[in-house]
């Protein structure tokens, strides 16, 4: 009779522990980390990400490092306020930029971005 409580108990302990990893999941925000396509025809100089509530840009993601063409890039970041929407902005060679705001990044595992020249307008895909 004692080994079966002693399993009882094991096995309670183990769904406790279970069931209060979930909810402490489900109760903060996750990692902002996603993984950026470059879809257009303009090589990536910089890259920036910066929390939504800011009006300044954070440091260049990709530092010295380029974006080309056909290339992706994961971007790996800790937030150590949690924040949940953010703003990215990309350059290329000559100072150019796109600009995207108020991204849910804890929803968002994938951007890929793109570029139309003749219509001078660029979009990104979500997944």
């Amino acid at each position: 009779m004692k080994l079966k409580l002693k399993i009882a108990l094991a096995l309670g302990m183990v769904a406790m522990l279970v069931t209060a990893t979930a909810f402490a999941r489900v109760g903060r925000p996750g990692k902002q980390d996603f993984t950026l396509h470059n879809a257009t025809d303009v090589e990536f100089h910089s890259l920036h990400v910066s929390p939504h509530s800011t009006d300044d840009w954070e440091e260049d993601v990709l530092g010295k490092d380029k974006l080309a063409p056909g290339e992706s890039v994961k971007v790996v970041f800790e937030d150590h306020e949690k924040h949940g929407h953010w703003d990215l902005k990309v350059t290329d060679k000559n100072g150019d930029s796109l600009e995207w705001y108020d991204l849910n990044l804890l929803e968002i595992d994938e951007l890929t971005l793109h570029w139309d020249r003749a219509k001078q307008k660029g979009w990104a895909d979500i997944k």
